[in-house]
């Protein structure tokens, strides 16, 4: 028998390539919004959505907003700490398209908005989503890849338990 050579691992850096993507769409999005509008004005676009400029000192739905500071170094170290363990998730599980396809968005959001926070000491928020009366809360591209990353980690994770399921079957 003959020595079979490693397979060779998919490379990181796509993924780190993707990530980066996100944080320049995200910081140029920002860019544009804060100095185009002034804090607090809206321009609407559809009946049910306004471009807007809010400032969130919080995390997601203004979370710890009000607090006395404290919680912008404290969601900046979580940011920091979420992206170095994320970055150790995609170098184990780099062939692993969809799952670090996910990893690459929430990496992006995540360091999208500690930039934010470092800069600026809060985040920039710019999409605003409401139905008559009510409103979800403003929010960045940081946020749609943090959301989608999220929600693909969700999906990947039931997918590839179906997919143990079906080869468990298939093997009794």
């Amino acid at each position: 028998m003959t020595p079979q050579a490693p397979a060779r691992r998919a490379p990181v850096w796509p993924w780190l390539l993707l990530a980066s993507a996100i944080i320049v769409l995200d910081q140029l999005t920002k860019a544009y919004f804060d100095t185009a509008l002034g804090y607090g004005q809206r321009v609407n676009v559809l009946p049910i959505f306004d471009f807007t400029l809010l400032y969130n000192r919080g995390a997601a739905f203004s979370f710890l907003a009000g607090a006395g500071g404290w919680q912008r170094w404290a969601f900046t170290a979580l940011g920091l700490g979420a992206a170095v363990f994320i970055v150790w998730l995609l170098h184990r599980h780099r062939g692993q398209r969809r799952f670090s396809l996910a990893l690459s968005m929430i990496l992006g959001g995540a360091l999208g908005n500690v930039i934010d926070r470092t800069q600026h000491g809060h985040v920039i928020d710019f999409l605003l989503f409401y139905w008559r009366d009510w409103y979800y809360p403003a929010f960045n591209v940081a946020d749609i890849g943090i959301v989608c990353g999220a929600i693909l980690v969700v999906l990947d994770e039931l997918l590839r338990g179906r997919k143990a399921a079906r080869q468990a079957a298939g093997k009794t």
